[in-house]
């Protein structure tokens, strides 16, 4: 096996300013990972794994020259294992699993979803065990590059074949395709790309069905948004701290060092330093006995959320650097042997996209009660719901609201989906690990997050706005935030239409803004 990628946190705010992603000998990083999905870097590949790919086809062309039987290959599928497939009828079977897999239903998936399935299965059946032609994965990066993307219904999945099968239909010159925003038959979208569509040759069709890809895509964009979301919500913490005239002797080190916890250790760290040249956090130091747990846990649960995000990264990362195909083809020498198996399982990366839901609900339930504490007159000292003229003007009373609807449906969606299974092909595969199901969850829960902590920045702005003792004497780095937050959003003079101004504040949460602006003053935040 290759080396597995580390999550190098202090390069994990820069996917958005990488432009090229070079798919080689070495595991893809995360960040080039989400470059590509998200932002649309471009795909190229390297010398040694174009080698390896054909080197892999060549065994396939063995395989069915010498009439082995081998699963996929000269057998059909599932259940129907027993039966052996004439070489005359060797075409037709993959552009029927194809076909007859492609019946995933519902709202499409987005963009950066289906870019990132494409992405995944360029890792997997491109590490030289697949036996796809080189032509197929290259088809999959020019689409990538062209911006042509599948329309694939989301929903109906017990790990990814159907939604794998609806995206590859184009690849065969089916199936439909955006480009350039208008939906497309497949053929049609390929053509105004300059493209042109494949025949499947054998056991390509099954290639581009099967496997963990689907489900190890979404982990991964699930994995970058929650890290995003948790490294930006202690600097919102730093903010609430000062806002909230916090006693900072809950981040003391000394106190830390008496938990074996590591995370919770650096996440006070982070906290210190962020609020280092802070005159608000120096006076109050000491004066209240204790805070809430809203301020004063958040090392402690902070740190736990990174902990879990970070044993869930690893086996997700594990994921991205292996191939989940079956048959794997093995070489040895000028030949090789087929072996059948179940790498195609999800477990792994599903199992670790429901431990981020968990985590990214735990943090949610925190940042909520953090945006209470600032939005009640009875606790904060500010006027109510810091409305410029409470009572005639309900300020920010609502988008609590907001934050706490979206607790409610994160609680809702954390519920594990790898703890059930249905069985499918007449029982043949028996347990199945509802990756899909799980790894969408997560995804979808993490973008959720990352709404709750642009709603507490911008409570945590407004503070900072109607603080009468703060001009001057807010930390820097936190004052830089608030900066950013109102070249978005302006001060709150009266009551107005605030989706818009959540929706601008998310994306720049998504875009890791804040991260940037935070560390520009206090160096990378530890992770």
């Amino acid at each position: 096996m290759e080396q597995i990628a580390k999550l190098d946190f202090s390069k994990i705010s820069k996917a958005s300013q990488i432009k090229e992603v070079c798919i080689g000998q070495e595991p893809l990083p995360l960040e080039e990972f989400i470059a590509a999905a998200r932002y649309g870097a471009k795909v190229r590949f390297s010398k040694e794994y174009i080698e390896r790919v054909v080197r892999s086809r060549r065994l396939v062309e063995k395989i069915l020259d010498e009439n082995r039987v081998v699963y996929g290959l000269t057998t059909g599928f599932g259940d129907n294992v027993r039966t052996i497939i004439p070489q005359d009828e060797a075409v037709q079977l993959q552009y029927n699993i194809l076909r007859f897999h492609a019946v995933s239903v519902g709202e499409a998936m987005p963009e950066e979803g289906v870019r990132a399935i494409w992405l995944m299965q360029l890792l997997s059946l491109g590490m030289g065990y697949s036996g796809i032609r080189f032509e197929m994965l290259e088809l999959i990066a020019k689409c990538l590059n062209a911006g042509v993307y599948p329309f694939a219904p989301r929903y109906g999945s017990v790990q990814a074949l159907v939604i794998e099968a609806q995206m590859n239909l184009v690849l065969i010159g089916e199936g439909k395709a955006w480009y350039k925003g208008e939906l497309l038959d497949g053929c049609e979208a390929l053509e105004r790309a300059g493209l042109a569509p494949l025949t499947p040759s054998c056991k390509e069709g099954l290639c581009l069905t099967n496997g963990s890809n689907s489900a190890t895509a979404l982990a991964a964009l699930a994995l970058y948004n929650a890290v995003i979301a948790v490294q930006t919500a202690d600097i919102a913490a730093a903010m609430s701290y000062e806002a909230l005239k916090g006693n900072i002797l809950a981040c003391d080190e000394r106190l830390h060092s008496l938990k074996e916890h590591p995370d919770q250790s650096l996440c006070a760290d982070n906290i210190r330093r962020l609020l280092g040249d802070s005159g608000i956090i120096r006076e109050n130091k000491g004066k209240r006995v204790q805070d809430p747990l809203v301020l004063r846990s958040v090392p402690q649960m902070h740190g736990a959320v990174k902990c879990y995000i970070k044993d869930a990264g690893l086996n997700i990362m594990e994921e991205m650097a292996s191939c989940s195909d079956n048959p794997i083809l093995w070489p040895e020498g000028d030949d090789g042997v087929a072996l059948m198996g179940a790498n195609f399982d999800s477990t792994f990366s599903s199992g670790a996209a429901d431990i981020i839901s968990i985590a990214s609900a735990n943090l949610a339930k925190l940042l909520e009660r953090r945006i209470d504490k600032l939005t009640n007159r009875n606790f904060s000292g500010y006027p109510a719901f810091l409305a410029e003229n409470p009572g005639v003007d309900n300020g920010y009373m609502i988008i609590q609201y907001t934050a706490a609807g979206l607790v409610n449906e994160i609680r809702g969606l954390a519920l594990p989906a790898t703890a059930d299974s249905i069985p499918t092909c007449a029982n043949w595969e028996d347990p199945v690990s509802m990756g899909l199901l799980a790894s969408q969850k997560a995804w979808d829960i993490s973008q959720k997050l990352q709404y709750i902590v642009a709603i507490e920045l911008m409570v945590t702005s407004r503070a900072f706005d109607i603080f009468k003792e703060g001009e001057g004497r807010f930390a820097s780095a936190t004052k830089a935030v608030h900066d950013k937050v109102r070249e978005a959003v302006p001060p709150l003079t009266g009551d107005r239409h605030l989706t818009p101004e959540i929706e601008r504040v998310k994306e720049m949460v998504a875009d890791a803004e804040f991260i940037r602006t935070a560390e520009a003053y206090v160096g990378v935040l530890s992770f």
